[in-house]
C-alpha cells in the first residue's frame, strides 16, 4: 500500500472530524452527520478504486483477460 494513500485517507478523516465537531458545537448535528457520511463515501470510493487496480493487476499477471 502506498504511503500517499494512507495520508490521503487520514487527511480526509481529520477534515471530516473537525467539520463534524464544529457543526455539532454550533447546534447542527444533522449537518455534522451528513459531513461524516460524505467523508465515509469519499474514502470508500478511494478504496474501491484501489481494489479495482489490484484486481486488474492480478488479472494481468495471471493472463485472465
Amino acid at each position: 500500500m502506498e504511503v500517499d494513500l494512507i495520508f490521503q485517507i487520514a487527511a480526509i478523516g481529520i477534515i471530516v472530524a473537525v467539520l463534524n465537531q464544529l457543526l455539532i458545537r454550533s447546534g447542527r448535528e444533522e449537518q455534522g452527520m451528513m459531513v461524516t457520511l460524505a467523508g465515509l463515501i469519499v474514502v470508500l470510493m478511494i478504496i474501491i478504486y484501489e481494489i479495482n487496480d489490484l484486481f486488474e493487476a492480478v488479472k494481468s499477471i495471471f493472463g485472465l483477460w
